[in-house]
């Protein structure tokens, strides 16, 4: 399996290249060349089996050129033993034909963990092989940063760097960045919103003497490996509900566009979603595009659901390449009118995007009634990220069709807000029950490119 970039101007690489390159050295986002279609028959068979194996089936024809067949089964096993449910991604049922999909079992409560978790045993595998060592450098808007952390810490082949917003994620999110103590991983609090620290990482990987200098590599959902390791929820889910006899479909609370874009992936590779909703907060620049509006960026308005407060979604720029007709050319030059604030989409392009997404938006006030009325009615306590999703879901819902809401993260990470909604403060599992008390390692840094490299030029291998 090749790996392109979404504007054609970069060399194909393999999975494991283009996983430890992150982004593509012409700025684009690396794609399989191909996406392996699934049969009927092979999607039927994975009903009933561990998630692991699951993962392994799903993922295997995108990694086979890179990785041995029991060499990835027991990456996945470590990946995954951490978790705490059995199942790794339940289903609850809200209520007819609306189910729950829980991501939140892994270390650190939040859907990017089934990606990190993997990425990190990857990363581990390849750099030991390889006898090489890299930089991870990485934006969070909350749950991306302490997934990696988690996911890399202590790890003896990896530096990390985290940059979030400063006063803009959650007292659990900031401190489960902050808190290891592992000398390999770095939390920087950064004087400006998500936005900022996205474009912070991208023009580091596009300072090509920098970005060669320290070994850069990004887990960001620019990776696709990361994009890669979200497939396999959908599938896990689809076929508890009878796929592929059966049509289901998603309704996932996004920001950057990952989470969604990977059940696209999943779409292309046979599995029959019906509809693929995308569900927003007020920062909603995806809904504005989805409903004709154009793409054009806003102001970044800080909400209780803080892990959707963006206006660039990375990875809509993968949704973009296949709109127009896998032109790597038109997606780049779309990418430069970005650059001054926004581009309107063609018609055919929109066409296309309206064939596979659906979108919503879910105001504060809407966002807090969902909370308590999913604990009421469904006896469901719910994080404000996936409160947005049951909202959108329910109101754009078809009677005959599943549908399946993504639990993108724990309550817990959220308490002021879901006690504000629900009268009830969602306490930390027992094994984070100390986190209030842990020492915190942070810096906070300002909104400047020079200053974050020289920071972590000087902090490397520390």
């Amino acid at each position: 399996m090749k790996y392109i970039s979404t504007r054609g101007q970069a060399p194909e690489l393999t999975f494991e290249e283009a996983m430890l390159t992150g982004l593509a050295r012409d700025g684009g986002l690396y794609l399989p060349a191909e996406i392996p279609v699934m049969s009927q028959d092979e999607i039927a068979a994975l009903a009933g089996l561990p998630y692991e194996e699951i993962a392994f089936r799903v993922m295997w024809p995108y990694v086979s050129g890179s990785f041995a067949e029991d060499e990835f089964k027991q990456i996945i096993a470590r990946a995954y033993e951490g978790f705490g449910h059995d199942a790794r991604a339940p289903l609850k049922q809200l209520n007819e034909n609306h189910f729950l999909l829980e991501l939140f079992h892994g270390p650190t409560l939040a859907f990017k963990d089934f990606a990190m978790q993997l990425i990190g045993q990857l990363f581990q595998v390849a750099l030991k092989r390889r006898g090489d060592r890299v930089t991870i450098v990485g934006a969070t808007s909350g749950d991306t940063g302490s997934a990696a952390i988690e996911a890399f810490r202590g790890l003896d082949a990896v530096d990390v760097f985290i940059l979030f917003p400063h006063g803009r994620v959650s007292e659990v999110q900031r401190r489960q960045m902050t808190t290891p103590a592992d000398s390999n991983v770095h939390a920087l609090a950064v004087d400006g919103d998500f936005d900022d620290c996205q474009a912070a990482v991208k023009d580091m990987f596009n300072d090509f003497d920098f970005r060669d200098g320290v070994k850069l590599a990004g887990v960001n959902s620019i990776n696709f490996a990361r994009v890669l390791a979200q497939v396999v929820y959908y599938f896990s889910a689809a076929v508890s509900l009878g796929a592929p006899h059966r049509k289901v479909s998603f309704t996932v609370p996004t920001g950057n566009f990952g989470d969604i874009f990977a059940g696209y992936i999943a779409k292309r590779m046979g599995l029959p979603i019906d509809r693929l909703v995308v569900a927003t907060n007020q920062n909603d620049i995806l809904h504005r595009c989805l409903s004709g509006e154009g793409y054009f960026k806003g102001d970044t308005i800080p909400s209780i659901s803080p892990s959707m407060d963006i206006q660039v979604s990375s990875n809509f720029e993968r949704a973009l390449y296949y709109a127009y007709g896998e032109d790597g050319a038109a997606v780049a030059q779309l990418m430069d009118e970005l650059k001054s604030g926004g581009f309107n989409v063609s018609q055919g392009a929109m066409e296309a995007l309206r064939e596979n997404f659906d979108s919503g938006r879910v105001s504060e006030d809407e966002t807090l009634t969902t909370i308590k009325h999913t604990l009421v009615h469904s006896a469901e306590l719910v994080c404000p990220h996936t409160a947005v999703g049951i909202k959108v879901a329910e109101e754009d819902r078809a009677a005959d069709v599943p549908m399946i809401t993504l639990a993108t993260a724990h309550p817990a990470k959220f308490p002021a807000a879901v006690e504000k909604a629900s009268g009830e403060h969602p306490p930390l599992p027992s094994r984070m029950s100390d986190l209030y008390e842990r020492p915190e390692r942070v810096t906070r840094i300002a909104n400047d490119l020079g200053a974050l490299e020289d920071h972590i030029r000087r902090h490397i291998a520390e």
